[in-house]
């Protein structure tokens, strides 16, 4: 199992609901493209399954 991951902001979350937007701010992605590196561990695992329709994902 990797240690981090990687993830990277691939779609705008303007039209996301709230609660969305909010998870795609507290994983550290402002601006479309940005990129962040995380531990792989269960919370962040779920903040990832929430948004994954506007992120891209790599374990690195």
């Amino acid at each position: 199992m990797a240690e981090k991951v990687k993830v990277t902001l691939t779609k705008s979350p303007i039209g996301a609901i709230p609660k969305h937007r909010a998870t795609v701010e507290a994983l550290g992605l402002r601006k479309l493209g940005d990129t962040n590196e995380l531990p792989n561990n269960e919370a962040v695992k779920g903040m990832i399954w929430h948004v994954k329709h506007l992120v891209k994902v790599e374990e690195i």
